[in-house]
């Protein structure tokens, strides 16, 4: 296939990894950049040899842009995707799909509407290390699957983050941040939600950034900053989630395991395209590594938007796809929806487990 030509929007700290795997991939050819520092998106280009930087406008009326890649922050997502769509062009954009449900379902049915793909971040479930969990799970090793665990235990971004005040803003927290890296892995492996409850929690009004750009200044917190959650999957297992900014002393927890009538299954890092994956038959005394059956463990943020060129020319779904972004938007708001009313959130949306990976898939992509 001809590679689709590609214009990235946003050139903030997560770009750079964009920049250089889209450069690998036979299927992707980055024409252009933008963003509203347009010194960044000027210093982004001479980085990755990229021929134009501009306007994001400028980059929106580009006839030869076929895909855009939309990397601003997530209060920004939903406009920037829409005008996309409205200018023609797919859109791959960085999780969360959007902050509301309603900007969330709008995308969906625009993108019907004008014929044309949306995809979403995260594509970490894509890499070698989830997919031998989800080829482990299909072939039985584990039995039935019965029940999952997934934590994310940290301290917050203030620390690292070069500008982090977005992170505790409306579209942050933990649960939108982190949360789609977990919520996406489980439904890969276990299959669409059917209804959430929660608790959540805000420990701190006010964060202290202590990372080197801005130190010493104030974040004021609008967003629960711990949410416990759990999970009922239409398979029938069921499932606990805690996403957390308020962990000051570090954790112990594993990721993600799954649980079923024969065995244990020890998931990777979700935020990561590799392994180590574990198992534990039922009776064994130790655990097993498993040597990953699939590709792609290395970072390879903007698979998924490779996945979507190729599924275009192949005229097949992709798999970070929007409805299955748009179902994990649906579940993160449920679990503060619930916190807030008391109840279980029934699930509005419906997704399709996405297709497993081609077992050769990074011989034959780059």
């Amino acid at each position: 296939m001809e590679k689709v030509k590609v214009g990235i929007i946003g050139c903030g700290n997560i770009s750079a990894i964009y920049f250089k795997n889209c450069k690998l991939y036979r299927g992707l050819e980055v024409v252009a950049c933008a963003d509203l520092d347009v010194g960044r998106a000027q210093a982004r280009a001479e980085e990755f040899g990229v021929p134009k930087s501009c306007s994001v406008d400028e980059l929106l009326a580009d006839p030869e842009i076929a895909m855009v890649i939309n990397l601003t922050i997530p209060a920004a997502h939903a406009e920037v995707c829409r005008k996309a769509l409205l200018a023609g062009k797919h859109v791959y954009v960085e999780k969360p799909l959007s902050v509301t449900r309603e900007d969330g379902r709008g995308l969906l049915e625009l993108a019907k509407e004008k014929n044309l793909r949306v995809g979403c971040a995260p594509d970490t479930f894509l890499g070698g290390g989830i997919q031998t969990c989800i080829k482990l799970i299909r072939d039985g090793w584990i039995g039935e699957p019965l029940a999952a665990t997934a934590f994310m235990m940290s301290r917050g971004p203030e620390g690292w983050h070069p500008d982090p005040v977005f992170f505790y803003k409306t579209g942050g927290g933990p649960m939108f941040d982190m949360g789609p890296y977990y919520l996406t892995a489980l439904v890969a492996m276990l299959g669409p939600i059917a209804k959430v409850a929660g608790m959540t929690k805000t420990s701190f009004p006010e964060r202290r950034i202590t990372s080197q750009a801005k130190y010493g200044e104030m974040i004021q917190v609008d967003i629960p900053t711990h949410i416990a959650g759990l999970l009922e999957f239409e398979s029938g297992a069921v499932g606990t989630i805690i996403t957390s900014f308020d962990v000051m002393g570090g954790a112990n927890l594993p990721r993600i395991e799954i649980y079923g009538s024969a065995g244990t299954l020890s998931v990777p890092d979700p935020n990561t395209f590799g392994g180590p994956v574990r198992f534990r038959r039922i009776g064994a005394k130790e655990w097993g590594d498993i040597p990953l059956t699939h590709g792609f463990a290395e970072n390879s943020r903007s698979v998924g938007a490779l996945d979507m060129a190729l599924a275009i020319a192949e005229n097949r779904p992709h798999r970070a796809s929007g409805e299955l972004a748009f179902h994990v938007l649906d579940a993160m708001h449920g679990f503060h929806d619930a916190a807030n009313e008391g109840r279980h959130y029934e699930m509005k949306s419906k997704c399709a487990s996405p297709e497993p990976m081609p077992m050769d898939a990074d011989s034959t992509w780059v």
